[in-house]
């Protein structure tokens, strides 16, 4: 793609990278195919070629964003399958970060959606207040079918729909650090507590650290770390999402200095994705541009990890499990194959979906923020999964658990929950109902 950005604009670190991306793309539409947004609305606008150009003519003419570009960039999903499809190799993905950051700066959103975005940056990634606004949420479900008649107020109701009935108590394991290692030590490492995912679930950590533990590798939990900054970065709070990267950064490479970490096992694939980008978000700060490197070099979803131990072959279980593969997972962190290899080994029979490259609509706040896109998009992956007729459902992100959990009954529980079982642990909560 041609360019005619100004050296003044090239100046710019951000405008000069962006400007590089641009110029990969050959306009050849590849995208189309796989984008869960295109596919579901037909809108040329709604495809990365088409977001692309909006993006190119907003940042050429630097010019503040508007209401149509605003409109076709909040309903990305970043599920980045047309990264994974492109065949120029265009880095869609940081050229939308750079483009939300644009928004956030140069644009004024109305009132209502001002404040439920500042509500959950404020909110999710905190677990004290996410907790307490779970709590919250159990007196505002009722109100939620009169929220969705109010088109502005409908992220609202997807709040309180997607709000869990009860908020599971926290889990001791993971409180107390590390489980005491069992046999040989093969390992260190540090595992991410994270915000969301610790108070929807802190099972799947504490099947991680169990796991890793029987298997002779020490799990330390780092005093300090928190949310790793992706839910505030997707909605373009730069400055919010790397004080996030900053802090966590800190804490690790104290880790690192005390007694070395072979990784840092991150539990969920959004948050993976993210941390593996630290490099990059924090390229541009000479404090933090080289130990960010560190560690998102060091940065693992947990089956990337458990894959370098060779765990034992078990004995074939009668339970057919449907792997969903995280967007994060499958196109932002290109890890495919070791989940399911994982899962045969452990004696499960694994079933792939059919259109498993399609985001099934949670992509962090965007249940929350595009209900009606995200909710059919949860349908159709819904349909394609049940299609399986599995005994359980599998994934690797927190997010993706509760989206496709809201739309069946069949049960949906982390792969490390399930290897957990498998390899001496205990059978996740779900599948004892």
């Amino acid at each position: 793609m041609q360019t005619s950005f100004t050296p003044e604009q090239l100046e710019d670190p951000q405008v000069a990278e962006s400007e590089k991306i641009l110029r990969r793309c050959v306009h050849c539409g590849f995208c189309t195919a796989t984008c869960p947004t295109y596919v579901t609305l037909g809108n040329e606008l709604d495809s990365p070629r088409g977001r692309i150009y909006l993006i190119k003519d907003m940042l050429e003419n630097g010019r503040a964003a508007d209401e149509q570009v605003v409109t076709h960039i909040d309903r990305c999903l970043s599920c980045l399958s047309c990264v994974t499809t492109c065949p120029s190799g265009v880095d869609y993905m940081h050229l939308v970060d750079h483009a939300r950051v644009h928004i956030e700066n140069t644009y004024k959103r109305p009132l209502i959606d001002r404040l439920v975005r500042s509500l959950l940056a404020a909110v999710l990634p905190y677990p004290a207040r996410f907790r307490t606004a779970l709590t919250l949420a159990r007196l505002g479900r009722p109100f939620a079918p009169l929220l969705k008649r109010v088109k502005v107020l409908k992220p609202l109701a997807a709040m309180l729909d997607l709000a869990p009935r009860s908020a599971p108590a926290q889990s001791a394991t993971v409180l107390r650090g590390a489980q005491p290692i069992r046999g040989i030590r093969r390992g260190r490492v540090a595992i991410l507590s994270g915000c969301a995912q610790s108070v929807l679930d802190p099972g799947i950590n504490a099947a991680t650290v169990r796991l890793l533990a029987r298997f002779g590798v020490e799990v330390v939990v780092p005093e300090g770390e928190g949310c790793c900054g992706a839910l505030v970065h997707h909605m373009g709070r730069e400055d919010e999402a790397l004080g996030f990267a900053r802090r966590n950064v800190d804490v690790w490479m104290r880790e690192i200095d005390k007694k070395g970490l072979d990784a840092i096992i991150i539990t969920a694939s959004g948050c993976g994705t993210t941390i593996k980008d630290y490099g990059h978000m924090l390229r541009l700060d000479p404090a933090y541009a080289e130990k960010a490197a560190t560690v998102s070099a060091l940065a693992k979803d947990i089956t990337e990890y458990l894959a370098t131990l060779d765990l034992p072959r078990q004995e074939p279980k009668r339970l057919n499990v449907a792997y969903h593969s995280a967007c994060s997972m499958q196109h932002g962190q290109k890890i495919v194959a070791a989940p399911k290899l994982l899962l045969k080994n452990a004696g499960f029979t694994v079933r792939d979906p059919a259109e498993g490259h399609l985001c099934c609509g949670s992509a962090g706040t965007y249940n929350i923020l595009q209900p009606e896109i995200s909710n059919e998009l949860k349908a159709r992956k819904v349909k394609n999964i049940e299609a399986t007729k599995p005994d359980v459902i599998a994934t690797g992100n927190i997010g993706c658990m509760t989206q496709i959990g809201s739309g069946t009954a069949i049960p949906v529980v982390h792969t490390v929950e399930l290897l957990d079982w498998a390899y001496g642990g205990e059978k996740p909560v779900k599948l004892k109902r």
